[in-house]
């Protein structure tokens, strides 16, 4: 969906699909039909909406078509994407996109207004997820052992800051930003949505980069205890750790993104289920759990 609009792209799936799983199609709610269709040789993974701009993300290709007309403005080459990994920025202004770059572990970045493309080795293992502020400027990675969650400049693709989820190896299903860029939301097979306090801002300074917080009601990030130690035991023992967290049933996939309300956290699982839950800024610890629902059973079964 095109934001709150009645803009839709449709692509089918599933037994006996409306349209193919080829094809892409702009639907107009209010007029009950389709208005436009793309279509290609192989499986759409994945459909990015700009009012500007739609992207489509195939295995090995993305396409970045012009809104109005459907004309080709741009396509790129990527590894193998089963997944359909792609981000856009959403403000108004030229187009950021973010997805999987020429190699394992890499990510491209591509800065339509200036024409530069920036090449962010994220990982040393495939990328299995990513998440991009609106504006663009900031982007948070994961790869497939799912331990640590990185967050980096889409600039000059620096390091900003680097947090743990866990020891084991765990599937990243989302990631999510704050609105104000405060905090970030990751899920995973584990059952647990975690909350981390972040560092880095979107706003502008005067070199264009993100910058660090203040905000004295903001909790400090959890870190080891033997973190005195850092140079002589691993970077484990100095790890940021997650302020809030909240644990769900294992064995369902959900997906974490944060509320409208202040310092709320909304959850949807696979399994049809909506969680909005409340974490305490500053004293961190379990989230509150202010509703819960299930779209796919009677309220008395839930």
């Amino acid at each position: 969906m095109l934001f709150r609009c009645n803009i839709l792209a449709l692509v089918g799936g599933g037994p006996g699909p409306q349209y193919p799983p080829t094809k892409v199609m702009i639907w107009d709610d209010h007029q009950s039909r389709c208005i436009g269709e793309l279509s290609f040789r192989s499986e759409v993974r994945g459909v990015r909406l700009r009012r500007d701009r739609i992207v489509v993300v195939l295995e090995q290709k993305i396409f970045v078509y012009n809104f109005t007309d459907l004309k080709l403005v741009h396509q790129i080459e990527t590894v193998p994407n089963p997944k359909g990994l792609c981000a856009v920025s959403q403000v108004p202004g030229p187009l950021v996109l973010v997805c999987p770059g020429g190699q394992k572990g890499q990510v491209r970045v591509e800065h339509y207004g200036s024409k530069k493309t920036k090449f962010i080795m994220a990982h040393d293992s495939r990328i299995a997820c990513f998440a991009l502020t609106q504006d663009g400027r900031v982007l948070a990675t994961a790869s497939s052992k799912g331990t640590l969650v990185r967050v980096f400049n889409t600039v000059d693709g620096s390091l900003l800051q680097e947090v743990r989820r866990g020891a084991d190896r765990a599937e990243i299903y989302s990631l999510a930003f704050s609105a104000n860029t405060q905090w970030l939301a990751v899920s995973s097979d584990k059952g647990t949505v975690h909350v981390f306090s972040l560092k880095v801002s979107t706003g502008l300074t005067g070199n264009d980069k993100p910058h660090t917080t203040s905000d004295p009601n903001q909790s400090t990030p959890v870190s080891s205890s033997l973190s005195f130690i850092k140079g002589v035991l691993p970077r484990y023992f100095n790890s940021e750790w997650s302020v809030a967290q909240f644990r769900l049933h294992e064995g369902s996939q959900y997906v974490a993104a944060f509320g409208h309300q202040k310092n709320t956290v909304v959850i949807l699982g696979m399994d049809g289920s909506f969680y909005r839950c409340e974490y305490d800024p500053v004293n961190g610890g379990e989230m509150t759990q202010l509703e819960c629902h299930n779209f796919l059973k009677s309220e008395n079964a839930f």
